[in-house]
């Protein structure tokens, strides 16, 4: 199983940024799919953005699209999700997730989750 540990995130603005991070414990990490998604309190896990190799790009969902972009570090086994233009409805935990062995915005899809992160933003 990969081990994922996520850094990053806290309180901001909005309007303000911030940079998530999540270093994986595997070995083929410039070859796997590397996903964040959000759970807002009361709800499930969403998918939120996620970088493919093998697709050569990135896919987000709506809500982030055009605020948000994924990129990864493969010497470092680092995968980032830098978050711009924040609003308070982006307020969540945030997860990383690798593993995958379904389609890709599905969250049982993947077998290992970072430990979660809280961002918060304030109006």
């Amino acid at each position: 199983q990969v081990q994922l540990v996520q850094s990053g995130g806290g309180l901001v603005q909005a309007g303000g940024s911030l940079r998530l991070s999540c270093a994986a414990s595997v070995r083929t990490f410039s070859g796997a799919a590397m996903s964040w998604f959000h759970q807002a309190p009361g709800k499930g896990r969403v998918f939120v953005a996620a970088n493919i190799p093998w697709a050569a790009g990135n896919t987000y969902s709506d809500s982030v699209k055009g605020r948000f972009t994924v990129s990864r570090d493969n010497a470092k086994n680092t995968v980032h999700l830098q978050m711009d233009s924040l609003k308070p409805e982006d307020t969540a935990v945030y997860y990383c997730a690798a593993d995958l062995k379904g389609p890709i915005r599905v969250e049982t899809s993947y077998r290992s989750w970072g430990q979660g992160t809280q961002v918060t933003v304030s109006s």
